[in-house]
């Protein structure tokens, strides 16, 4: 079934592309301004931006790496780490280093370090680093380009601020798309930083392009078995924190460094793992009491304490445990401990967020992203030739749909438009902030038959109708009910007849 705003999205993206393309010949005469709104023009092609953010040691490296199944970003405390980077898809891998105040890139040369991509570089100060950009071929980056950024409240106040200056810059639109935000628990820092990050102009919506992860998940219930049920139950508490949903789209519970192991598994831990899984249980446990007693005591299992070193570093307490518990249950085969290191977790929770909140709003991101950037243009560089620009610019913004979904999404989501919770619950679904897909906003099975879509569009406008033309309705309700009705339209007319 398609979804519900593929020619909606479509005729959205083919309005600001032609927006774009009179900016370029209005600003011809402007070197700056027409580069960029032609930079702008060329993103509408090019995979979505993904900026992975969040304070020192969240775990985003380690993170970018699961989501894309190979150790290609340097995980540990190094240069690379201080400095914005670029993960993309290309036939061969290659990493540029690109200094501030421009100049043609210096190609870095790539080795690996136990098993991970390692890079240097060459000697230059990270200070005066604005950007590597890694290319390499990977199926995982052929949709989506990953930003791995810098720590956000590092101790180094310049490598903070890089990570701040990239993501919410003050004279200008941030080059990421979307954000997957990493905390490990709700601090008042990361409300600050989801504050900072959120639209200030063009689409008018906050949380559309962020998506919060409770990440380390396996660290919230000190690494026992449960663990992360415990952080899904505490990322379902998040989720309807008020200030949180109007801050970001959804929070998910992740263990990244246990998604990261399950995509890489090595054949030589999986026998390590199992060499451990033969000792009784007790001595496992008091193995398992601690970090430095894992790695140092004494024990029959035949691994010497580097081989423990290396899988504590792989794997974490958390990760040797349980895939200890399940080898020890029947999983003889590595593929198949693999598989369930990654469904637990969470990983593939994540990436089915991303695909309902991200990919399916590719076209919409894309066009807000070159709608905010013509935006700045036309505030910075004002002509008196300009003035139709941003007379269809404020039409696209006030009369496109998608834009007012989002508004009402966000207004919802804030308390700003007060709706009974059942009928909030619904329109917000119906809004597509479950995701864009017809089944998706009409709460009904992917696999669906279009008559029953059909039926539930129709009863689904029949109720927001009411809503809109009763009486007693508010008048924020009234209004809220014409855009889920204008939804509802949208559904029935993309569905088969």
């Amino acid at each position: 079934m398609t979804g519900a705003y593929g020619p909606a999205s479509m005729h959205l993206g083919g309005s600001v592309r032609n927006l774009l393309g009179r900016a370029i010949e209005t600003y011809g005469d402007s070197p700056q301004a027409a580069g960029w709104l032609r930079m702008h023009l060329t993103r509408f092609d090019e995979p979505l931006r993904v900026a992975i953010a969040g304070k020192v040691k969240a775990g985003k490296s380690t993170l970018l790496n699961a989501l894309v199944g190979e150790e290609i970003a340097p995980t540990d405390a190094g240069e690379c780490t201080r400095v914005v980077t670029w993960y993309q898809d290309a036939p061969s891998p290659k990493v540029l280093m690109y200094t501030k105040g421009g100049g043609s890139p210096r190609q870095l040369s790539i080795h690996r370090n136990d098993g991970a991509l390692a890079f240097d570089l060459a000697g230059t100060p990270t200070e005066r680093v604005d950007r590597l950009v890694v290319d390499w071929p990977s199926q995982s980056l052929r949709g989506t380009t990953l930003i791995d950024t810098p720590g956000i409240d590092s101790l180094s106040t310049d490598v903070s601020a890089r990570s701040h200056q990239f993501l919410a810059p003050e004279d200008e639109p941030t080059a990421a798309d979307a954000v997957v935000y990493l905390m490990r628990h709700l601090h008042s820092g990361d409300v600050r930083f989801l504050e900072s990050f959120h639209d200030q102009g063009v689409a008018k919506a906050t949380a559309v392009n962020t998506i919060a992860v409770l990440s380390r998940a396996d660290e919230i219930g000190v690494g026992r078995l449960d663990a992360l049920m415990s952080a899904k139950r505490i990322a379902s508490r998040y989720r309807s924190d008020d200030k949180l949903r109007d801050l970001c789209q959804t929070v998910v519970a992740v263990a990244g460094l246990l998604a990261q192991t399950g995509r890489t598994l090595r054949q030589a831990e999986f026998a390590a793992l199992t060499e451990l899984s033969t000792l009784p249980r007790d001595d496992m446990d008091a193995l398992l009491l601690s970090a430095d007693r894992f790695v140092k005591s004494e024990t029959t299992a035949n691994l010497s304490t580097e081989t423990r070193g290396a899988l504590l570093e792989r794997f974490g307490l958390f990760g040797v445990r349980l895939s200890v518990t399940m080898i020890r249950q029947g999983m003889a085969d590595p593929t198949k401990l693999s598989t369930e290191l990654v469904r637990r977790s969470g990983l593939d929770d994540l990436r089915e967020v991303l695909n309902i909140q991200f990919t399916e709003r590719r076209d919409l991101l894309k066009a807000r992203s070159a709608l905010l950037a013509l935006d700045l243009v036309l505030r910075r560089e004002p002509k008196p030739s300009s003035q139709p620009l941003a007379v269809e610019l404020e039409r696209i913004m006030s009369g496109a749909h998608e834009f007012a979904e989002l508004r009402l999404l966000t207004a919802l989501r804030s308390g700003a438009v007060k709706v009974p919770e059942e009928a909030r619950v619904e329109a917000e679904r119906l809004l597509g902030g479950d995701g864009g897909a017809t089944p998706a906003r009409l709460g009904l099975d992917p696999m669906a038959d279009p008559r029953e879509a059909r039926a539930a569009a129709l009863d689904a406008l029949s109720r927001w109708r009411r809503r809109a033309e009763n009486p007693l309705s508010s008048r924020a309700l009234a209004d809220a009910a014409r855009v889920v009705m204008r939804s509802c339209e949208g559904i029935l007319a993309a569905l088969p007849r």
